[in-house]
Parts: structure tokens; sequence; C-alpha cells
């Protein structure tokens, strides 16, 4: 089947502020639009979905013109066939969960799935007979989410929809947003400037700043851009790796991910079934080198590869190291932030046969491949 389309010729101009977007956007499963904040992620998103209207321009979605400047063409929020979730959920203060999920499903606009599907989906069981001021800010973030979907849109649009939550809650309902693109055949457009976040989620990336689009494609791509790394934070730097989980150590709360290179032992990935391919964010800071294989130290995680390229950081004492680890299949690069003194201490270039040391803790889940 092929991928729906999202065609972005608009500008939107603000006070001080302008976004110019001309993309042509293939959409499945998730796609991030990622950058700082004042960058106009949401600018974008309020464009789609009919809360702004652009300068000029057209936006087309799967054929449809939804806004065309030239031909007059503007159609109503309420009649493209998109979801939108806010930030801050926007539940209805006077109905109980039921009545917001009943809400939604009366005005839906497509067949979109059915109420009990999203229900279980999202495990809203519990909660029906909730009032909003009763549930947690994870709580209201799942039954927003599940608002959204019984409205049966053809393209979801989240804003941010984990700024306001803990840490803790995040890790609550990234599972349940991780399951929404395949289980209900919808696409999603992503807005965060969390990097993990899109490690975790994105399959696609459109990275924004300063109003202009700086690169889209792969996330794993994107993440190990060099000169996107101003806009991630010069500590925030890595890659993605996927492998297959092993086994999980219960007693030692590690999982064992294997891939090219060798097996990694991570934190307990406990939502995931042996087999199961991982994505995995491993930051370049938790990365250190040895020319020789080290013996006696608490990183569990040592693996034999080639350095392949050192990139210099400008007016900084560290460089980026890229390690090509040893292994069949598709190769698997890890980055390294080292200092300028390492690299001539240990006499490292390109070509040189290094031992790539991480540490387990240092792994973040980037959920299922």
């Amino acid at each position: 089947m092929a991928a729906d389309r999202l065609s972005l010729h608009l500008r939107v101009r603000h006070p001080g502020f302008e976004l110019e977007v001309a993309e042509e956007l293939p959409l499945e499963g998730f796609t991030a639009v990622f950058g700082p904040s004042g960058s106009g992620k949401s600018t974008l998103l309020r464009a789609v979905a009919g809360f702004e209207t652009p300068l000029n321009g057209r936006i087309v979605w799967n054929g449809e013109v939804w806004f065309d400047a030239a031909a007059g063409v503007n159609l109503a929020p309420h009649r493209r066939p998109v979801g939108f979730m806010f930030q801050d959920g926007r539940l209805f203060p006077h109905l109980n969960v039921a009545g917001n999920l009943a809400f939604a499903y009366r005005r839906r606009q497509g067949a979109g799935p059915a109420r009990d599907e999203v229900v279980a989906a999202l495990d809203l069981g519990d909660l029906l007979h909730r009032r909003v001021h009763d549930l947690s800010g994870g709580e209201r973030q799942r039954v927003a989410l599940g608002r959204t979907l019984l409205r049966g849109p053809s393209l979801m649009l989240l804003d941010e929809p984990l700024a306001a939550l803990d840490r803790q809650r995040k890790t609550e309902i990234l599972p349940y947003l991780e399951s929404v693109p395949a289980r209900f055949r919808v696409p999603t457009l992503y807005v965060s400037h969390d990097v993990d976040e899109v490690a975790r989620l994105a399959d696609r990336v459109l990275v924004l700043a300063e109003g202009r689009v700086q690169t889209v494609g792969p996330t794993a791509a994107v993440m190990e851009r060099l000169d996107l790394q101003p806009l991630t934070g010069g500590f925030e730097g890595g890659v993605l790796v996927e492998g297959r989980l092993r086994r999980h150590d219960p007693r030692l709360h590690l999982s064992h991910v294997e891939l090219a290179g060798g097996v990694l032992a991570t934190p307990l990935l406990e939502r995931l079934a042996p087999g199961q391919i991982v994505r995995l964010r491993i930051r370049a800071r938790d990365v250190a080198l040895a020319t020789v294989r080290p013996e006696g130290l608490s990183i569990r995680n040592v693996l034999p590869g080639e350095l392949v390229e050192i990139v210099d950081e400008p007016e900084t004492g560290f460089v980026e190291a890229f390690v090509r680890l040893d292994g069949e299949g598709p190769p698997t690069r890890l980055r390294a932030r080292i200092t300028r003194a390492a690299v001539e201490d240990l006499r490292l270039e390109p070509g040189r046969r290094v031992y790539a040391l991480i540490k387990s803790v240092s792994f973040e889940s980037a959920g299922p491949g």
C-alpha cells in the first residue's frame, strides 16, 4: 500500500517571525516535527489543521486540496480529516471520561475505530466513570488521545502531548503512543523538541529552525548529522542502533540485545518480548574507546570495531569519532565524543582497530523497530 502524502508549500507570518515550508512528505507511522522552541513547529501543525491561515501557498492531502491561496480554497478545520491533540489535552471538565469519548464519537469524520477498541488499546476501561479533575496528567493525555482517535481522522497531529508530564508519566504513556499508527492505521505528525521522544517514536524527522526546514529524513540518519548538533545540544549527539531482543535477566534487571558486532546489555525492556526488533539510542558522551581490550572494568559492553572517521569540533577540545562494529549484515556505527588529547595519546586515526566501551545504563530504548 502506498504511503499517504502531505504536500506543504506555505508561508505563515507572525510579528517578528515567518515560517516558510516547501516539502512533499510521504507519511507512514510517526513523522516528528523537531526543533528548538520558537522554530515554528506548532505553527506548522496549526496551518495543516486549519487553525492558521498561510499568507500564500497550498496544502494538499492525498490529492485533496485543503488550502490554495491562489484558488481561494481554505477548508475549515472541521472539514479537514485530522485529529489534533493539544499539549494540555483540552478535555471537557463538566463531562466524565465516557462523556468526553462519546462527544468525539458523535462527531467522527470517517469510519474510524470502534469505541471499545480504543478503550481497550489505551486501557481506559477503569477510567470511564471518573471526572477529568480526578485524573493524573498521564491519564488525561490517554483520554485525549482516545478522544482524538474516535473522531476517525485520516491524519493525526500531536502538538507536544508529553511536554507537561514528568518523566514517570511520560514513560507510562509512551507505549500507548507507539502503538497508534500501526494499530489504527493512521499516520501521525508529532511535534517535539525532546530528542529522546523523537528517537523513540519517529520513523522520519523534519527538522525546523527559525522557521525554515533544515532537513527531512529517516530518524537514524538525521540523529547522526553533526551539523544539526546545535539544535539538539552538544552532549545530546548520538546514534540509533537496531538489534533483536535475545533474552531478559529479571534478577539483574537487564535485557540482552543482539546486533551486528555483539550483544548489548541494556536496562530491562520488560514490555518487549524476546525476538522483537529493538531500537536503542546511544549517546556519544557515553561511549569511550580503547586500543586494547580492557579488563577489570565495571562497564559490561565492550565491542570490537574499526575507527572510520574523526571529526573535529571547532573551538573545543573534543572530537566526534565514528566506529564501525565488527559483524555480518548491515554495519552498525557508534559515535564517541572524546578529547583531542585522547586522540593524540592513543594515536587514533581512521583504520585503527579499537574497542567501544558502552555503559549499560546509558541506553535509552527507542521502542520496537
